[in-house]
């Protein structure tokens, strides 16, 4: 982990999860997963919270297989790539850039739909932790050299106390069989179900480079 201030530190994050009341396996997780962050982020933290919620309403332990969604790129995927195995190289991640701090989980299923869990902060009851609630409305009174310690000490009390969630159903995709083509335009292959008409997504709309 690399700390880049003093409550970043493992030993300072557990003090603040042990000022919380955090559970110690829950702890050992935000470690790991700070970990992996390379830093305990608010995001990451709370998402540590939200991950742990779906599991248990799923009634599903981190060793089953599971697929997640998740509703930003910031932050919180890692929170379900680190503590339900959920990953973008397993295909078992989906994020979905729509802006809102919240995730789906659900079981494997054989239909086209599955019932699944969602978790997401609930504005409402962010009313109840002040530093959270002007940190998460990006409001111009929170002042991270200041109030980071702050923010992250009323994480760790508040844990799922911000969090809410429902029942829903999402959409199952049915793998399909694909071939290997060249593309015409570089010459490299993809899967056929890549292509964009006369050529593949990095000599189309996905380029991301040029050649030096």
């Amino acid at each position: 982990m690399q700390a880049g201030h003093p409550e970043e530190t493992p030993d300072a994050l557990e003090a603040s999860m042990d000022r919380g009341g955090v559970k110690p396996e829950l702890q050992q997780k935000v470690l790991r997963l700070s970990e992996f962050h390379t830093y305990p982020a608010p995001g990451v933290l709370i998402g540590a919270f939200m991950v742990d919620y779906a599991l248990e309403l799923l009634g599903v332990t981190a060793d089953k297989k599971l697929y997640g969604v998740c509703e930003t790129p910031k932050c919180l995927p890692d929170a379900l790539q680190v503590m339900a195995h959920c990953t973008t190289g397993n295909n078992r991640l989906k994020v979905v850039p729509i802006g809102k701090f919240a995730i789906t989980l659900n079981a494997p299923t054989e239909g086209e739909t599955a019932e699944a869990v969602r978790v997401y902060v609930d504005l409402e009851k962010l009313k109840y932790y002040p530093i959270i609630d002007i940190w998460y409305a990006n409001s111009p009174t929170y002042d991270k050299h200041t109030m980071k310690g702050l923010l992250q000490d009323e994480i760790f009390r508040a844990g799922r106390m911000i969090l809410s969630f429902e029942r829903v159903l999402v959409p199952v995709k049915i793998k399909k069989k694909w071939s290997s083509v060249s593309c015409p335009c570089c010459g490299e292959t993809v899967p056929d179900y890549l292509i964009e008409g006369d050529r593949c997504g990095a000599c189309g709309s996905m380029k991301y480079y040029e050649k030096i």
